[in-house]
């Protein structure tokens, strides 16, 4: 039992249905075979030599072997091979082959449904094994005006529902995160497993205690799903537009990983020069933007965390006018659990 919770509370289901991050994809490559604890599942990733990804469970149908790394499981010709008996799989988790006779056609690895996102990996994980309810969305628009994407994770004891609920959740931005001026514009739309949620704020940079600069945001969040978020922020004061992803994945029932990620667009002509560091070249400008954006939202979420590895789930909270949408997007969040009785 975890200090501080009481068990006789309410609790959400730990592994709600949807699209969760597995990796990036050069994280991929880099390992070459990565095993992982995922959605309460030992699952192994790999890629074969054309590129396409598959995500499967980590035991062997052949005599149950793991197949990690660690086991000895390894990726020969873009197949995975067995430690224990050698059979391969392909990345459709057929077998296709073993070192001593034909391969048997029953021998057949659970594998997962896969999406990717501009080199993010997603992985579907349905309630009794369903297949695909809906579909995440198309990659957004990039290229060489783009930089590179930054990433940042940390682990904790919570649940993506918790964590997915700050983007209708307003009010803790100003009590939480000190941000000023919080307005949401219009309010928040719902079809489907989509959700969207839009607001404006400022955010106050100071150093030793001495106001130094005051950004101009206004954000637009798409969420499909409680794994996955999707920001698009635009900066006034110096003309700045930023992508985030919040990517929050359930790992043992228990414990989730939350991944942000983020990317700049080109600041080619900042309207501040000092902060928008007009003194440096645009390329070198943009890379050092993003990764002051990502220590500042990694900052906020390390404030969230606090709350969210010690908080109750109330399933009918005593809301006020303030706080907005929450109400929406609990009724929102009852279709991913489908075998949770009404």
């Amino acid at each position: 039992m975890t200090a501080g919770r009481d068990e006789r509370l309410p609790v959400l289901s730990p592994f709600p249905e949807g699209w969760y991050f597995i990796a990036g994809r050069k994280t991929i490559e880099k390992a070459k075979l990565v095993k992982k604890t995922w959605m309460g599942e030992q699952i192994v990733v790999w890629c074969d030599e054309e590129g396409r990804i598959c995500v499967a469970e980590a035991v062997c149908p052949h005599m149950g072997s793991d197949l990690g790394p660690e086991t000895g499981g390894r990726v020969r010709n873009g197949c995975l091979v067995c430690p224990f008996h050698g059979f391969e799989y392909n990345v459709t988790g057929q077998c296709v082959a073993t070192p001593y006779a034909p391969a048997p056609r029953t021998a057949r690895l659970k594998v997962f449904h896969t999406r990717e996102i501009l080199g993010l990996v997603f992985a579907w994980w349905g309630s009794g094994g369903r297949p695909p309810q809906w579909e995440l969305p198309e990659a957004p628009e990039t290229g060489s005006d783009w930089c590179e994407l930054e990433f940042w994770s940390v682990r904790f004891q919570g649940h993506p529902q918790e964590t997915t609920e700050n983007s209708v959740d307003i009010a803790h931005l100003r009590y939480v995160h000190g941000y000023s001026s919080v307005n949401a514009i219009g309010s928040v739309s719902i079809d489907g497993a989509y959700l969207k949620s839009c607001f404006d704020f400022k955010r106050t940079q100071t150093i030793a205690g001495i106001k130094v600069f005051t950004y101009d945001v206004s954000a637009v969040t798409h969420v499909y799903g409680l794994g996955y978020s999707f920001v698009e922020v635009y900066e006034r004061a110096i003309d700045m537009h930023t992508r985030l992803w919040v990517l929050t994945t359930p790992i043992d029932g228990r414990l989730v990983e939350l991944v942000l990620v983020s990317h700049v667009r080109r600041i080619l002509r900042p309207k501040r020069p000092i902060v928008g560091m007009r003194f440096l070249p645009s390329r070198l400008r943009t890379r050092l933007m993003n990764k002051i954006i990502m220590a500042a939202q990694s900052r906020d979420v390390l404030q969230d965390v606090v709350i969210w590895g010690r908080k109750h789930y109330r399933p009918r909270p005593l809301l006020c006018r303030s706080d907005g949408e929450i109400g929406a997007y609990r009724r929102y969040c009852r279709q991913f659990y489908p075998d949770r009785p009404d």
